[in-house]
């Protein structure tokens, strides 16, 4: 599943935005400050990040700066009030790779938050595949010996993921980072439901094996 930081101090922005980018079948964690999102960028891997640049603890382009200075590759979109060309330039030098000026419709930064989550995703493969299951990335389209599938966002990121680690063995705690917000209780049995959901829909012969006390992998057990 795609995920999306939004930093934001505005409480009524930071909830109207995560609502929105969820409803769009991406993942949202949110924080308000740098120190936040420093905390969630520590603890797991972000297909973009929306950073609001006057936050209560900094300037959110001089973070981006620093991090960006040890290889840091996740796309930056910033939003600010601030509408000068300068402003605007000094987003772009200090490393971020989209700037939009509030206020703005929502629509749009949603359709500018895919596409920066596409081009982060770029080296992975947009068809994946394993005996007669096929994955569409780009459709969000699965088949199985050509019968197209009817799954959740949820179990489309989790077979996604199993996909990309066909052979592996995949823990349940690397399911939940990877597919569902930081809220996600890791000991809850989410990831076992959305599984068990998944193999009924995808039918025999069964392709998802449970590996006991560790979790699951596609493929040969």
């Amino acid at each position: 599943m795609t995920r999306v930081l939004v930093v934001e101090d505005d409480e009524n922005l930071r909830v109207a935005l995560t609502t929105q980018l969820r409803a769009a079948g991406l993942d949202v964690d949110a924080s308000g400050d740098i120190a936040g999102a420093d905390r969630a960028l520590g603890a797991g891997h972000y297909d973009c990040v929306v950073f609001d640049r006057m936050l209560p603890d900094g300037d959110a382009i001089g973070y981006v700066h620093t991090r960006r200075g040890h290889g840091w590759p996740t796309p930056v979109l910033f939003l600010t009030a601030r509408d000068a060309l300068a402003d605007r330039v000094a987003g772009f030098e200090h490393g971020g790779d989209d700037y939009l000026v509030k206020p703005f419709a929502m629509a749009e930064l949603t359709e500018r938050v895919v596409n920066l989550c596409r081009r982060a995703g770029a080296d992975r493969p947009s068809v994946l595949r394993h005996e007669d299951l096929v994955m569409d990335c780009a459709r969000r389209e699965v088949r199985r010996a050509g019968v197209l599938l009817t799954l959740s966002n949820k179990e489309f990121a989790v077979l996604e993921y199993l996909l990309v680690h066909t052979g592996h063995t995949v823990a349940r705690a690397d399911l939940i980072e990877h597919c569902w917000d930081s809220q996600t209780d890791p000991m809850s049995n989410v990831v076992d439901a959305v599984v068990k959901r998944l193999r009924r829909k995808i039918r025999e012969p069964e392709l998802i094996h449970a590996v006991r006390g560790l979790g699951y992998r596609l493929g040969a057990r």
